[in-house]
Formats: structure tokens, sequence, C-alpha cells
């Protein structure tokens, strides 16, 4: 049986430290790779956490905390551990790739559901 739920992603994004619009980070995942963790499966746990991430100018996650609690520190460490697997087309100002602050939620649930607005419901910022 496959755990399924669902994962929302990348953002809009502003510069640090200036006036000048940078191009937000893009997921470049076609799957998630935060898993579920089992025992929150089998006690049919269900939650969503946001999670930030510095993306940096690889594409790569540099670090990754908890912005907003699931209410269960199963999910949110879950959350975290995806998080820093996860790649972007990293951020870019000028044309050129920069280190960026992304928002990443992520729902844990039992049944699919569809993502909630668009999908550039999080939020990214600059960083120098």
């Amino acid at each position: 049986m496959r755990r399924t739920f669902s994962l929302a992603a990348v953002l809009l994004a502003t510069a640090c430290g200036g006036d000048e619009a940078i191009d937000k980070p893009v997921p470049l995942f076609d799957e998630s790779p935060v898993e579920y963790p089992l025992e929150m499966w089998e006690q049919e746990v269900e939650g969503s956490a946001v999670v930030r991430v510095l993306v940096n100018e690889e594409g790569g996650v540099d670090s990754a905390s908890v912005a907003e609690s699931s209410g269960h520190p199963a999910l949110d460490s879950a959350a975290v551990a995806g998080a820093l697997a996860m790649e972007f087309a990293p951020a870019r100002r000028n044309g050129r790739p920069i280190k960026a602050w992304a928002t990443v939620p992520i729902d844990f649930h039992m049944t699919p559901r569809p993502p909630a607005g668009s999908a550039d419901g999080g939020q990214a910022e600059g960083a120098s």
C-alpha cells in the first residue's frame, strides 16, 4: 500500500538588501522526497507543516527548519528531513543564481487532497 500525501511548493521572491526583483526558486521534483512516518500513518495522524529552506546557488537545500509546526514532532521531523533532500532551480538576480530562503508547505493526509490556492502559495526571501 502506498502512503500518499500532498506537497505544495514554492514561491515568490524578493531581494535582500535592495529593491531588485529576483526570480523565485522552482522545485525540480515530480514526487515529494518527504516520507510519511509509518507510525503516524498507522495511527492515522494527519497534519500540515511549513518548512523554511535555504536554496543555494546550485539548487540544493543548505538548511531547513520548521516555520510552522504540524503539532506532531514526528511529522515536523519528516518534513524537515524531506525538505533537505529537495532540489530546486535556484533563485536568480540579474540572471545569476543566488541563495534564497523559501517556504514549503507540506501536508500529511491519509487521502490525496487538491492543492489549496495557487502553485505560488508560499513565499521566499532573498539571501545575501
